[in-house]
């Protein structure tokens, strides 16, 4: 998404042009936005995504909890339909030329993370290599739930924040968002 938007263009949209305008880029989660937009003006990027991101930290547990289960697993069931957002759709590319192997593997390693933890693995797939996904996602299996709810919610912060970054300039859609090494 290329819009080049201003910081003053944001803060003084009104508030339905704002969580259209925002509101996709927390997955299926416009509230988010919404919350955000009652706390302007924002003196930079950086307080705007403080506050969407604080919007999601102040959230009842099941709040947060039915935010996280809103994200597509790693190459998933909404990545073999087609269905996930454009946002994920542009971040997972390059996990869809996995070999039958590895696509095995990682609907293995979604499942057993998903059932312990109730909710899907969450990464910012972005600058990784496959291997170094696959090794965070075999690690943060058998952390506690808590903290890799934790976890989950601050790779989420990192993930927006450059979700963020595209809507204030031209995002790099040349390059392939995976490392290349495996």
């Amino acid at each position: 998404m290329t819009s080049n938007l201003t910081l003053a263009a944001v803060t003084a949209m009104d508030h339905d042009t704002f969580v259209d305008t925002l509101g996709d880029l927390f997955e299926h989660a416009p509230w988010v936005a919404e919350a955000a937009w009652a706390v302007r003006p924002f003196a930079t990027e950086e307080a705007l995504h403080r506050a969407m991101m604080d919007a999601v930290r102040a959230a009842p547990l099941p709040k947060q909890l039915a935010f996280l289960r809103g994200h597509p697993e790693l190459a998933g069931k909404e990545a073999q339909a087609g269905t996930m957002t454009g946002h994920s759709t542009f971040e997972q590319r390059g996990l869809d030329s996995l070999s039958h192997e590895q696509f095995v593997e990682l609907r293995g390693l979604n499942a057993a993370y998903a059932q312990r933890h109730g909710f899907p693995f969450i990464i910012a797939v972005l600058g990784h290599t496959r291997a170094g996904i696959f090794d965070a996602l075999r690690m943060r299996i058998h952390r506690d739930s808590d903290a890799e709810r934790e976890e989950a919610l601050r790779q989420i912060g990192l993930i927006t924040r450059r979700r963020l970054a595209a809507l204030f300039r031209v995002p790099e859609t040349d390059r392939s968002p995976l490392k290349a090494t495996t």
